[in-house]
């Protein structure tokens, strides 16, 4: 029954632990592993700056002061021409979104479609909308699929969860002139930052590539994309993605790079005036303020980001490098990851769970195998350690979970060692219990107690000895098998014990059929006394009850013979530094001891000594007897035989 209880006690405890522990998971990826992740990559991953074969072409600050937003897209047209004509770069990137006509500036708009439409290595971004824009938008979405489409195999990883099912419309001649387009939506974590970069979205089942992911099929001459499990494949470099499939898209983690000082970009930045700027003076045969050679066979991307524009031109959104990182840079970070093939890897939850459940399991072990101080300095040194391992994690584009460790590993060290103190309080109940049964219970209280100043030593003090012996035990056991005479013993002392209890005494000690009780110490007790005999008394009658029913079960008769003394003696621990006993010593216990002993002489049942006799006269009818020679005693003495209470 107690080893069914224990296990039942254990299972409820690991199911509280289960419980927490699933609790904790919940809360700590929720809000604490994304802030985590945050620090990490920021502190060990991002250690280099980006590529430097990719450029930036900003609409910034700079530029808006020269032109007021909106701009006529003819300023569009001067970038790209400037770009395609003089500095002839790989590729460029438009992360931009030409939604409409600008009905005012037609020309300005004819422009620069006419412009895009003689650059083959120019893709422009369009972004999935959750609704449809209108009755037309499923022919729209066939003619874009169409033209704009990259064949991407999917028959290993059916794709086919979306939010997304329209999208930005080109205007008709803006859809003529570009020949290569690309998704330039990206998704923020529950957090709130662009931690994942949506490389394939779907679109009503149609897939398409991010900006950056058509920019690299582009630089190597193919469309062809293959799904796997967990993986992007582009067939012809054999470049893969690892990716996770989300409602929002197809996605991967980003590695970020360092930012460049006193900039919020990690690629090199141009302002677009500048470039604007540089294409009128090279027409008026003056020297560019860049020179074209800048953006030759580089990778170039242009965007908007103009702070102190009041028309909503600022193009940021929170990342694990800055709280405004732009737009433009990300979508090249995206690019720069490609080329290079630098991917963040994070850990699957298979392997963040057998993680956890191995570090519980260990954490467990540890506590309750070792003393609390072996165990805390480990688990110290074990949390650190994985906070060291997770830094080299995250230096080699391995993103485990920092918090969620940790946070387990403080939830099964509060259940360890709760377990641990609750099951050594059991075994210390349990050992009380058991030594309660050699020790009076008092005593062991009074040891409980003082528990932390047990030493040898006690005090002087007043108490009541009393001493029962069983008459004639000797020739008793004599005809008697050890087994009965234990038997008789045994119901004996069960009987007496709790009588003695009752009336404020202690047991001192068995000594084989006889029993010395102590009153007055370690209870306090001022009716010390009084209490001895009427405890006395009551062990009397006990007997009386007890031989009667041995009698009658064929035992022998038994009779008992109670001396009690009443004085001063010491009290307290006694033996040596490893074995301690409390008791009582002195004269005063001797005398109490022989006064017994006279009960054989007198035929007597309860005697008691002159000094006891002056506390209980009030209750006690006595008959004294007078000039008693007691063994060890140079003078006669009184005793008294106790007949009745009144």
């Amino acid at each position: 029954m107690k080893k069914l209880k224990s296990k039942a006690f254990f299972i409820k405890s690991i199911l509280i632990h289960l419980f927490l522990s699933v609790f904790v998971i919940i809360v700590s990826w929720q809000f604490f592993e994304p802030e985590a992740y945050n620090f990490m990559h920021s502190l060990f991953t991002a250690r280099n700056q980006g590529a430097d074969n990719i450029a930036l072409i900003v609409i910034d600050d700079k530029s808006i002061e020269r032109y007021r937003w909106p701009w006529k897209r003819d300023l569009y047209a001067k970038i790209f021409e400037y770009l395609d004509t003089y500095s002839k770069p790989q590729i460029i990137g438009f992360d931009a979104i030409i939604s409409s006509m600008d009905r005012e500036n037609p020309d300005a708009d004819k422009k620069l479609f006419s412009t895009i439409k003689n650059i083959d290595n120019l893709v422009v971004g369009f972004s999935p909308l959750v609704q449809k824009t209108d009755n037309n938008d499923s022919l729209y979405q066939d003619e874009f699929f169409k033209k704009f489409a990259v064949n991407i195999d999917d028959t290993k990883n059916k794709f086919n969860y979306s939010k997304y099912s329209g999208m930005t419309k080109f205007p008709k001649e803006y859809f003529n002139s570009i020949k290569y387009t690309g998704s330039v939506n990206t998704t923020p974590n529950s957090s709130g930052y662009i931690v994942l970069g949506d490389q394939i979205v779907n679109i009503n089942g149609n897939k398409y590539p991010s900006l950056a992911l058509r920019m690299y099929l582009l630089l190597n001459k193919t469309d062809s994309v293959t799904l796997l499990k967990n993986k992007i494949l582009v067939n012809e470099t054999g470049l893969e993605i690892p990716s996770i499939n989300s409602v929002n898209a197809i996605q991967n983690y980003t590695k970020y790079y360092k930012i460049i000082p006193n900039t919020e970009y990690s690629h090199k930045k141009y302002s677009a005036i500048d470039v604007i700027d540089s294409l009128d003076n090279i027409k008026q045969g003056k020297a560019p303020i860049i020179n074209p050679e800048e953006f030759k066979d580089k990778i170039v991307f242009v965007g908007a980001n103009a702070k102190a524009s009041a028309l909503g031109l600022e193009d940021a959104l929170p990342t694990p490098m800055l709280q405004k990182h732009p737009g433009v840079d990300i979508q090249a970070t995206n690019l720069d990851n490609m080329i290079n093939n630098q991917f963040i890897r994070q850990t699957t939850i298979t392997q963040d769970l057998v993680i956890l459940i191995l570090l519980s399991i260990i954490v467990f072990m540890l506590i309750i195998k070792l003393s609390f101080f072996q165990s805390l300095g480990i688990l110290i040194f074990l949390a650190l350690a994985y906070i060291v391992f997770s830094a080299v994690c995250f230096m080699h584009g391995v993103a485990p979970n920092v918090i969620t460790p940790l946070a387990i590993q403080l939830v099964t060290m509060i259940f360890a060692y709760s377990y641990r103190f609750i099951l050594e309080g059991r075994n210390k109940e349990k050992i009380k219990q058991a030594m309660g049964k050699y020790l009076s219970q008092d005593i062991m209280q009074n040891v409980v107690k003082n528990i932390d100043d047990i030493k040898l030593g006690g005090k002087k003090a007043v108490v009541t000895v009393l001493f029962a012996d069983i008459r004639g035990f000797t020739s008793i056991s004599e005809k008697l098998t050890a087994e009965e005479v234990s038997v008789i013993l045994n119901e004996y002392f069960t009987e007496i014990e709790p009588i003695i209890s009752k009336y404020n005494g202690v047991i001192n000690k068995f000594i084989g059929d006889a029993v010395m009780a102590i009153f007055g110490e370690p209870i306090q007790d001022i009716n010390h006394a009084k209490n001895a005999v009427l405890c006395a008394n009551e062990m009397l009658k006990k007997v009386d009850e007890l031989r009667d029913k041995w009698l009658f079960e064929g035992k022998p008769k038994i009779e008992i013979g109670i001396g009690i003394n009443t004085g001063e003696a010491f009290v307290g621990n006694i033996g040596s530094e490893k074995r301690l006993e409390y008791t009582v010593i002195g004269d005063m216990v001797n005398l109490a001891s022989r006064i017994e002993s006279y009960n054989k002489v007198y035929k007597t049942n309860l005697l008691i000594s002159s000094s006891t006799y002056s506390h209980v006269s009030n209750i006690a009818d006595v008959i004294k007897i007078s000039e008693v020679t007691i063994r060890g005693k140079s003078k006669k003495m009184d005793i008294y035989e106790v007949l009745r209470l009144t």
